[in-house]
């Protein structure tokens, strides 16, 4: 199983997360193409941090929306869509490959990949968009009990995919994260490696209600945003070495 991140998300004068100290511990970097975090300066530079630490490079689009860091659903026709994901990709894949760099796959941010679980309309819309891209490129998205739907549709595009865990994020019974406006939502720092620990010994994950989930997970999404997140990064990794 891999180690994912979400980083590059700084902006002008604002810093936000630990990239440094995260890059060196994890397998794939979703780096932010600009739309909701990240600038020329910081994409370049967090590019070159993962190629130093011989990171796997994926990008990290989003809605047009740095006020609201993504968060916000926008109401976009398909066609915006396909724009909005192809601009923000090139703009990565570019910049990528001037230093000498591969870009391998995809993961929406914030309220795009949210709508991309909950409305079938809209993954149609992203895969697509990332199947015509002219470059091979894996989808990242949410491992549910859904997956087999998920990658049948994935198939008949000829696109692959990484099915993704949160390490320190509650599920409901269906298989999809527990809201953030909800109880319960994140675990603390017991219940995330707990979390963690059963879906490398079993392959399942525990809902909030105490349904047993099996899911298939490619990758699993850390974040070190702090210093506690670095932490759990190590514990994390140590638990990976330990499994393999």
């Amino acid at each position: 199983m891999l180690l994912n991140c979400d980083l590059g998300e700084s902006y002008g004068a604002w810093t936000m997360g630990q990239d440094t100290k995260a890059m060196a511990h994890i397998d794939q970097a979703n780096i932010a193409c600009g739309f909701h975090a990240g600038d020329p300066v910081v994409i370049q530079n967090t590019l070159a941090l993962a190629k130093a630490h011989g990171v796997m490079v994926g990008a990290h689009p989003a809605y047009p929306d740095l006020v609201g860091f993504g968060r916000r659903s926008l109401n976009c026709s398909g066609a915006e869509l396909q724009a909005l994901l192809h601009y923000q990709i090139a703009a990565l894949d570019g910049m990528a490959k001037a230093q000498g760099l591969h870009l391998a796959y995809v993961k929406p941010h914030g309220a795009l990949y949210n709508d991309m679980m909950t409305k079938p309309d809209i993954l149609a819309r992203v895969m697509e968009a990332i199947a015509s891209y002219p470059l091979p490129l894996r989808l990242m998205l949410q491992a549910t009990g859904q997956w087999l739907e998920h990658q049948a549709a994935a198939d008949q595009l000829g696109l692959k995919l990484y099915f993704e865990a949160f390490a320190d994020r509650a599920y409901e019974d269906d298989g999809r994260l527990v809201a953030r406006s909800k109880p319960g939502a994140v675990h603390d720092h017991k219940g995330m490696l707990e979390q963690v620990k059963q879906l490398l010994n079993k392959g399942t994950i525990t809902s909030i209600n105490g349904k047993v989930l099996e899911l298939k997970v490619d990758s699993l999404c850390v974040h070190g945003d702090n210093d506690a997140g670095i932490a759990a990064i190590h514990e994390i990794r140590a638990l990976l070495e330990q499994s393999s």
